[in-house]
């Protein structure tokens, strides 16, 4: 799998095609892709910042194998519409209604990575009772989300330059945090999905303004409390080389979740091997494996544990 040669089941995965579809939530229309069954249960794929759906082609036909699979381009980023003001209540609020519109009705279970981590466990906290279950990826709670980091430091996000073509576009594509990622077959396809043509060249698809006019939480510290709101089953994934989930990050979560809602079904943590903050880039079959299993642990689907309730109900 390792190498710049795409393997067979990669090749198989994007070459099936995803239904399309939009929806407008609050003025914006937001994008999705949807692969699976209409009828089977909804699950909801939400990217990290600067990125879109298309960061999900290669596990989707496989998560699909049971399930509606559903992954939005939230508001900002791919091809949704753009906002003056983001917000993750409200990027919270798009994940919910792709669910109904795309899904197959009833509760999904959302996925998300980084920054739409940061976004499921918004979702956890003030939809709980509409959700089946929360599963995050590399998501520190505490420490800066590096999407975020990169906007406020970094000149990439703040100020995405124009190429002249796509090649020379695609060779300026980097994995922010910088990490290591020995299958350049998988990023160089998301690379190319990064980018749109302009009347100027080749851009970035995302709007810069998400990390200037972002409102609500300023860092992952004030994601804390709605961690610990979670009120609906939940589980987390990171890789194992990880740079910006650690021990230390993993304690500190274990211990706001211990007193959470979400602590009655229990709250598994699960480690990749040989993944880093990109864990479905680097291991991406294995992120599969790991998800599958959480949601067999978690059988019968479309059923929650009856002890997990949202705040402030009986």
């Amino acid at each position: 799998m390792v190498g710049s040669v795409a393997p067979a089941w990669f090749e198989h995965a994007v070459s099936i095609e995803p239904d399309v579809g939009r929806v407008d939530v609050h003025g914006a229309e937001v994008a999705y892709l949807a692969w699976g069954d209409a009828a089977a249960p909804t699950m909801v794929l939400v990217h990290g910042g600067a990125a879109h759906a298309r960061w999900w082609a290669a596990l989707a036909p496989f998560l699909a194998e049971h399930h509606r699979v559903v992954a939005l381009d939230l508001s900002g980023h791919g091809a949704s519409g753009r906002r003056e003001r983001y917000r993750p209540e409200l990027w919270a609020e798009e994940v919910l209604a792709v669910a109904q519109a795309g899904g197959s009705g009833g509760r999904p279970v959302v996925v998300g990575h980084s920054m739409g981590g940061f976004v499921t466990v918004v979702a956890a906290a003030k939809h709980g009772a509409a959700l089946d279950g929360a599963i995050v990826l590399d998501v520190p709670i505490r420490r800066p989300d590096p999407e975020s980091q990169e906007g406020r430091g970094g000149r990439m996000f703040r100020s995405p330059k124009t190429y002249p073509d796509l090649d020379t576009a695609m060779e300026h594509f980097h994995l922010i945090p910088p990490q290591p990622c020995e299958n350049t077959w998988l990023v160089r396809y998301i690379a190319r999905h990064s980018l749109r043509e302009t009347p100027d060249g080749w851009t970035w698809c995302f709007d810069p303004r998400i990390f200037t006019n972002r409102e609500g939480p300023a860092s992952p510290s004030d994601y804390a409390e709605a961690l610990a709101s979670a009120a609906c089953r939940f589980a987390i994934i990171n890789g194992a080389r990880s740079h910006i989930v650690d021990e230390e990050v993993r304690a500190y979560m274990a211990e706001l979740l211990a007193d959470s809602p979400a602590a009655a079904a229990g709250v598994p943590f699960v480690e990749v091997p040989e993944a880093y903050h990109h864990l479905f880039l680097d291991q991406p079959l294995a992120v599969v494996t790991a998800i599958r299993a959480v949601l067999a642990a978690w059988r019968p689907v479309g059923t929650a544990p009856a002890e997990v309730q949202p705040p402030g109900t009986a």
